[in-house]
This record gives structure tokens, C-alpha cells and sequence, in this order.
């Protein structure tokens, strides 16, 4: 139930996020001074927040959906199964999340 929820919750936050990729890409079309504003605010603490909760919302909608697809094809509806792979979804998704940001704070040539 926990998934089933949360994946619809996902659903919505990608779709509100695909408003800071428009905004990302207008920004940039627009010059200097509008990228160092979205600049300014992605970087700031609430925006790193928002950007590792779309993160994590691509990351989670995308495992759960690989879940849905065995589902489909008629694998892992057996409770035990179906709790372990919901675990498992929320556990991948996080390390996916955690990875990104790992990666695009290590690589000194990656700025937001």
C-alpha cells in the first residue's frame, strides 16, 4: 500500500519538477542574470532539498515501475515477494538519490 501511494505521489512531484527543469531552461536561454538567480536558488538549502526530492522521485517512480512491469507479466504477487521488492524499491531509490548528489558534489567540473 505504502508503494502504491507513494509511486502516485512520485508521479506528481516529477510533474512538478518538470516546472524547475523549464525554469532551468529558460533561465539559461535568458542570459547571465537570470541563471545566476535559478543559480542562486537551486543552490541554496530548500533548493538543494527540492532538487534531491525530484531526484529521488525519478529514481523511485522509475524502480517502481520495473516492479509494476513483473507484476504485469504476472511475478511477485506472493505477499512475502511483494514486501521484499517494496523494500527493496524504497532502498534502491535512496541509493540512487544519495549516488547523483554524491557524484555531482564530487566532480569539481559539475555546477548546478
Amino acid at each position: 500500500m505504502l508503494t502504491s501511494i507513494t509511486h502516485r505521489a512520485t508521479g506528481i512531484a516529477m510533474s512538478a519538477g518538470t516546472l524547475l527543469v523549464a525554469w532551468w531552461l529558460i533561465a539559461t536561454a535568458s542570459g547571465n542574470g537570470a541563471y545566476a538567480t535559478f543559480s542562486q536558488v537551486v543552490r541554496s538549502p530548500v533548493g538543494l532539498l527540492v532538487l534531491f526530492g525530484f531526484v529521488w522521485s525519478i529514481a523511485f517512480h522509475m524502480l517502481n515501475g520495473i516492479r509494476h512491469l513483473f507484476w504485469d507479466a504476472g511475478y511477485g504477487f506472493d505477499i512475502k515477494t511483494a514486501r521484499k521488492s517494496g523494500v527493496l524499491v524504497i532502498a534502491l531509490s535512496i541509493a540512487v538519490a544519495v549516488g547523483v548528489f554524491a557524484y555531482a558534489f564530487a566532480s569539481k567540473g559539475v555546477s548546478l
